[in-house]
């Protein structure tokens, strides 16, 4: 049977627990500051709002503490895979390792389209398959660890189903309506 071997950069970056909290914290900061802009601009101004939005600066603190969980989640599983000796056990790990950073992507991906683009519709697609890969991995990195990554992971899935809703409240709630107030 052939030996598993996973591009060492994946492993690598979330080995160390400063790396592996620090990069989603840094790129969810980078990310998330110049939406301030955008928020406090005419475009988003004009949007028909969700029911129930929270106060903008609930947004910045939830993430910050989610991007260094899931980061610290991956810095677990990497533990975990690399005291695993057992080709399978090792393979279902770094399996969830890959959803991760593919689901970082989307996730970064997302204030780009609603934020910068303005395209409600496509941030709702990008955020369907964000929350589709995020309740995946955790549900991989459980089984995969023993539990380890979840209470780190399930934060993560509970807010992004209340973000989904907002973002769907958005798109609903302004669909048809032009983009006629630029920031």
């Amino acid at each position: 049977m052939e030996s598993f071997n996973p591009p060492p950069i994946l492993l690598d970056l979330s080995r160390s627990v400063p790396l592996a909290v620090g990069v989603p914290f840094v790129l969810g900061s980078l990310s998330g500051f110049p939406t301030g802009n955008v928020v406090n601009g005419p475009w988003y101004q004009s949007l028909k709002r969700p029911a129930f939005e929270p106060p903008q600066a609930v947004f910045g603190i939830v993430w910050s503490l989610l991007y260094m969980g899931m980061g610290y989640a991956s810095h677990l599983a990497v533990k975990v895979y690399d005291n695993k000796s057992l080709a399978s056990s090792r393979e279902a790990v770094y399996t969830g390792l890959k959803i991760y950073w593919i689901q970082l992507v989307l996730n970064l991906a997302y204030t780009t389209l609603f934020f910068f683009l303005k395209k409600k519709g496509l941030a709702l697609l990008d955020m369907t398959a964000l929350i589709s890969l995020v309740y995946w991995m955790t549900y991989t990195l459980h089984g995969a660890t023993d539990g380890q990554t979840t209470p780190f992971l399930a934060p993560y899935c509970a807010w992004l189903s209340f973000a989904t809703y907002l973002s769907f409240q958005f798109w609903r709630l302004n669909l048809g309506r032009p983009n006629v107030k630029k920031d």
